[in-house]
């Protein structure tokens, strides 16, 4: 008996699935359908249809919640290229059709068709770009300011709206800000977006938004005040010897300063600081010189009620490295004691004269090895000036947080520079005082804490070298402090994120919502937003413990912040380019431009006051923009403010510091725009080579958005010269005119006529 041959059966054509040329030219429609394939692996047709069957009558309700809907019908039409005909005769081009099911119709067709965006966005023109809304609308209550401020003064406010009362406000501070062409704030829309859940919903005053914390936690007996030559093993040096075997005092730093063609040099030694006016005329910035790089710098918040009795003098913390010569490794922990310092340096009034002043006030001597990163607690923690009782001296200044070299994240609490000063001691001098242990030490047996940030006051994320972020709640600990440093405290989450070590991480700090669409401002954040040597950005949210990656770049990720008028994490892209990205659903990990440095960024930090971003870079400049540019192109210029430019010579050993430059604007324009030769002609500003030394970089940068609105526009910045800068950049609105016509009509308060006033953006651009 002869054998038969199995039938041949039609099978679907991939080509077609997937929108190629296929080979039908007859202009007609084909619907894909499941065919036998006539492998005997495959199940009996029988048994597909009964499947078939269960699966509709689960559909209809037979014990199944899940409802399958039909698919939705989507026509693919591409041009079928004509087949090569050696003849002469002219080949018309048909088309052809595939109908597939819509990726978009079902659960599954996500699985079957991957989308190349986890958002939709409407189809818009290629001039127009969207604004980011808040995170979440809560009709409240805040305070603006009413003139403007003064840097040690308090400050002038009246009663208005939030940003996130409703949509329309929103919608108009953001049309509002984007009319901001300084390289600083303008104090008419100053606004503390800022949440913690410690904050008193039901008063406005921002000693109710940000209360004073921890007021039982007292500094103990493990402090000392030591002399100059013991604090001389802690304080920066240089890397040449002296007969005995002790380090010599780092060498004076050469520095010109002053308006170009016109500058003068200035051997500044450690400790040592000069005002920016004696060189520029009206300037108010400041330098001073910590001795070594700094890697770490930031702000002590300071209660409202207690900054008059402090003549409203603000403190910064700062961290400089053991050596200008020193290298940290990552992942490598040194044995304790590794001696290293950390700097309180004082910005406040100049008794002898109308101007301010910066002065080293106090030298912390730890054994912890040198920071990493520094972040004091976000709410204020000191003790009250008014506090005289004998039996709390010291007083403390608050709790400051880092991470060290010997790989813990520890917790000090700093004590007040004027109770531990000795009797009869000079004022222009700082006070060196010695903290053996910590308040609180956290060190992991397999991972090397690297970067951090807190939540609030309680909570508080530690990105490790291995990948993982754990998250601790400390405040049941420093509730229960009594002397002994807290060691024995566990994480509340511990979750893998990353596949290398966590270079910077941010929380989003936005109150979470209950499945019935409550918000609550009783709970922590549950977002965090982190950046590793393995290039990649995600997001992570803390009650799913699974990372999500957002973007992924060839390079490592230095920095990241959070902006609330970004609604969204602030980091780095390829090519140096900063970008914002959104954690609001619809429009899940889409990032958008906002500035493109000449160098690689080193930080970048928001504030919590005004949506004016700062950027440090490599190339020794330290630059502002406004991250709420208007979304259309050619109403309002882009600009890119530098506030200064570091240069350094190799071949003198002397540096300059440039300033009163003219500002950049930036052009952002679409792909196929940017392509054509007429786009490449747009800036033909020349900026050197892609290399510079690494004395210029700028390693930190961090605005003061935790002492009010007089203190909001203070810009901190730290140099890989040692060399750190205080500067008060100062906004402007385009062409000199509030948008809106006046503050009021911005907020939704009553404008002039007793009538809301709405002025669209090209009415404001003329």
């Amino acid at each position: 008996m002869s054998r038969s041959l199995r039938p041949r059966t039609s099978r679907p054509s991939y080509s077609l699935l997937a929108g190629l040329d296929g080979d039908d030219a007859d202009g007609s429609s084909q619907v894909l359908e499941e065919m036998d394939s006539g492998s005997d692996f495959a199940p009996a047709q029988e048994d597909a249809k009964n499947a078939k069957a269960i699966d509709a009558s689960d559909s209809d309700g037979g014990g199944s919640d899940v409802s399958v809907e039909k698919p939705e019908i989507v026509r693919i039409t591409k041009p079928v290229r004509p087949a090569a005909n050696k003849g002469k005769m002219k080949q018309s081009t048909s088309r052809t059709t595939v109908v597939v099911p819509s990726a978009s119709s079902s659960a599954g067709g996500l699985l079957g068709a991957a989308r190349r965006h986890m958002y939709t966005l409407p189809a818009t023109r290629a001039q127009h770009r969207h604004r980011a809304p808040p995170l979440f609308i809560q009709p409240r209550a805040t305070l603006r300011l009413t003139k403007a401020p003064e840097l040690f003064a308090a400050p002038s406010v009246t009663e208005t709206s939030t940003f996130n009362h409703s949509p329309e406000i929103a919608r108009k501070l953001g049309k509002a800000w984007g009319h901001s062409i300084g390289p600083g704030p303008v104090w008419d829309l100053l606004e503390d977006r800022g949440w913690f859940k410690e904050a008193q919903t039901e008063d406005i005053a921002e000693s109710s938004r940000r209360p004073r914390v921890y007021h039982d936690l007292k500094i103990t007996s493990s402090w000392e005040v030591v002399d100059e030559v013991q604090a001389a093993g802690y304080l920066p040096s240089d890397t040449t010897a002296t007969h005995e075997g002790s380090f010599n005092p780092p060498q004076p730093v050469p520095c010109y300063f002053g308006k170009f063609g016109d500058q003068k040099k200035v051997e500044m030694a450690m400790l040592q600081s000069i005002s920016m006016s004696d060189y520029v005329p009206g300037s108010k910035s400041h330098v001073f010189n910590t001795g070594a790089p700094v890697w770490a710098l930031d702000w002590c918040p300071i209660h409202p009620s207690d900054r008059a009795a402090r003549s409203y003098k603000q403190y910064l913390g700062v961290a400089p490295l053991p050596s200008r010569t020193y290298s940290p490794e990552i992942g490598v922990r040194i044995p304790r004691p590794t001696l290293s310092c950390i700097q309180i340096w004082a910005f406040g009034n100049d008794e002898t004269s109308e101007s301010s002043k910066v002065t080293c006030e106090m030298v912390l001597c730890l054994d912890s090895g040198p920071a990493h990163e520094l972040k004091w607690c976000p709410l204020p923690s000191h003790d009250m000036m008014t506090d005289t009782l004998s039996e709390h001296r010291p007083r403390k200044l608050g709790l400051l947080a880092g991470t060290f070299e010997d790989g813990s994240f520890s917790v000090y609490a700093v004590p007040e520079p004027s109770d531990v000063r000795p009797a009869g001691s000079d004022l222009s001098q700082p006070v060196y005082v010695r903290l053996s242990e910590p308040v609180l030490r956290i060190e992991l047996p397999d991972a090397y804490c690297w970067s951090f940030d807190w939540a609030n006051s309680e909570v508080v994320a530690i990105g490790t070298t291995n990948g993982s972020i754990a998250v601790y709640n400390l405040a049941s600990s420093f509730r229960t402090f009594h002397g002994e440093t807290i060691t024995d405290i566990a994480p509340t989450h511990f979750i893998t994120v990353h596949q290398s070590a966590i270079r910077a991480l941010a929380w989003v700090r936005a109150p979470p919502g209950s499945p019935t669409g409550e918000i609550r401002n009783d709970l922590d954040p549950t977002i965090i937003a982190s950046g590793g040597y393995d290039g990649t950005q995600c997001l992570m949210d803390i009650r799913g413990g699974t990372g999500y990656t957002i973007n992924r770049t060839r390079d490592v990720i230095n920095t990241m912040t959070y902006s609330p008028f970004t609604s969204g994490p602030i980091s780095t892209d390829h090519e140096n380019v900063v970008k914002a990205f959104s954690v609001l659903p619809s429009t899940l990990g889409r990032g958008h431009t906002l500035m493109d440095p000449d160098g690689p960024p080193w930080d970048v930090h928001a504030s919590d006051y005004h949506p004016i971003l700062a950027l440090g870079s490599a190339d020794g400049a330290c630059s502002t923009t406004n991250a709420l540019r208007p979304p259309r192109r050619g109403t309002v210029p882009f600009f890119i403010h530098k506030l200064y430019q570091l240069d350094y010579s190799r071949k003198t050993g002397e540096y300059r510091m440039l300033e009163c430059l003219l500002p950049k604007e930036m052009h952002i324009m679409p792909v196929n725009e940017a392509r054509s030769k007429k786009a490449k002609e747009v800036d033909k500003t020349p900026v050197g080579i892609d290399a510079w030394p690494k004395e210029v970089g700028v390693h930190r940068v961090v605005w003061n958005s935790r002492n009010g609105f007089q203190a909001a526009n203070m810009l901190a910045s730290a140099t890989a010269s040692g060399l750190c800068r205080i500067d008060i950049p100062s906004g402007r609105w385009f062409k000199d005119k509030i948008p809106y016509h006046s503050v009021a009509a911005v907020r939704g308060e009553a404008s002039a006529d007793g009538e809301d006033v709405d002025v669209d953006e090209d009415d404001l651009s003329d």
